[in-house]
């Protein structure tokens, strides 16, 4: 591994512990407690306004460095499992590689396959329904019939 992405690593963790951002409540603390000392001069708002500005330069490229290292381990992880899953489709390995038209084809496939897949699903579902009741039914002619063979009721008197 490389100097920079050492740091940009150990950067990443340290400002996303607990103890950053107490240091940084603490800077704008004393920013503030010190403004009357320096008698809230435009030098005095400077050293803030100039400080966030570089520290949020900084974080930009930071944060893009970690979302890149992350997207591209999750990205190797997922291939993985494709990969490894027997009935899964190999073509979509380094899916991201490829143009946007590519993938504007490959989302419409999925999405017609997703659209069939529900609606194989709601047909099931409704002959599911249907052979439940039916099955309900055959049940009640049973109890019905059951009812019919003890004969009449006795009568008490």
């Amino acid at each position: 591994m490389n100097w920079h992405a050492k740091f940009a690593k150990a950067a990443a963790r340290w400002t996303g512990n607990a103890s950053c951002f107490g240091l940084a409540v603490l800077i704008v603390v004393v920013w503030l407690v010190s403004g009357p000392l320096f008698g809230f001069s435009d030098t005095w708002q400077l050293v803030i306004n100039t400080g966030t500005t570089i520290i949020t330069f900084l974080m930009v490229f930071l944060i893009q460095n970690t979302q890149n290292r992350d997207t591209e381990a999750m990205q190797i992880k997922l291939d993985e499992l494709i990969r490894a899953t027997r009935l899964a489709e190999n073509t979509l390995l380094d899916l991201e590689e490829l143009d946007q038209a590519e993938l504007d084809r490959m989302r419409q496939r999925y999405e017609e396959l997703a659209r069939l897949a529900r609606e194989h699903s709601e047909t099931r579902r409704r002959g599911s329904a249907v052979h439940e009741d039916a099955r309900k039914a055959r049940s009640a002619q049973r109890e019905q019939s059951d009812d019919g063979d003890r004969g009449p009721a006795p009568r008490t008197e």
